[in-house]
């Protein structure tokens, strides 16, 4: 199954799809594409590290958003893409995207949704708001994509510890580490198997 990643910074999520990918764990996808909204991410380096095309198609580069979401599809199925993968993509997925490749798009968050999603919460600040809660347990979520923001439904889920005297950064981290990077790859296999409908 050929999939298409988006991402907007390091890459690091789009790393453990490579990895899994290139260690024979997810044996049924191949990434046709790396697409980002900036210019000179990390992750677009990745991308060329393995061979694997890389792009940058920015809003700011077209006269209005519907022209850029237009020109995100047909660039998506140019890679003949069957599978959308947002891996720490901050842009917001046009209804015409959805209805392009419904049920065919995932996202990963980093919280446990329904805590700490939807408008605003996203990168650091979902963590920032998490430590201001005083929750002990916090986690990752990889679920469908549909036309509320985190609203989809549920793949997978991983909780983590919360521990005491934590900063904002440390969590990030932490929840990247031991949920994010094991349970997007994992997604990706099951919906690659079949596993997922």
């Amino acid at each position: 199954m050929k999939i298409g990643v988006l991402v907007s910074g390091g890459g690091t999520n789009l790393q453990a799809i490579i990895d899994q990918i290139e260690a024979g764990m997810i044996p049924k996808a191949e990434i046709a594409v790396v697409i980002s909204n900036n210019e000179g991410v990390y992750a677009l380096e990745r991308a060329k590290n393995h061979k694997i095309p890389g792009l940058c198609l920015s809003p700011k580069n077209f006269e209005n958003r519907e022209a850029f979401h237009r020109a995100l599809i047909d660039k998506l199925k140019e890679y003949d893409v069957e599978l959308v993968v947002l891996a720490g993509y901050l842009v917001s997925i046009s209804k015409e995207m959805i209805k392009t490749f419904p049920r065919r798009i995932i996202n990963i968050h980093p919280s446990l949704i329904p805590s700490f999603c939807g408008v605003g919460f996203y990168g650091l600040k979902v963590h920032e708001e998490a430590l201001k809660k005083g929750v002990k347990v916090t986690g990752a979520t990889v679920h469908f994509v549909d036309e509320g923001m985190d609203t989809g439904a549920i793949i997978l889920q991983k909780a983590v510890e919360v521990p005491e005297g934590i900063t904002a950064k440390e969590l990030q981290k932490k929840v990247m580490e031991e949920a994010e990077w094991k349970i997007l790859p994992e997604a990706i296999r099951l919906i690659t198997e079949g596993k997922i409908v």
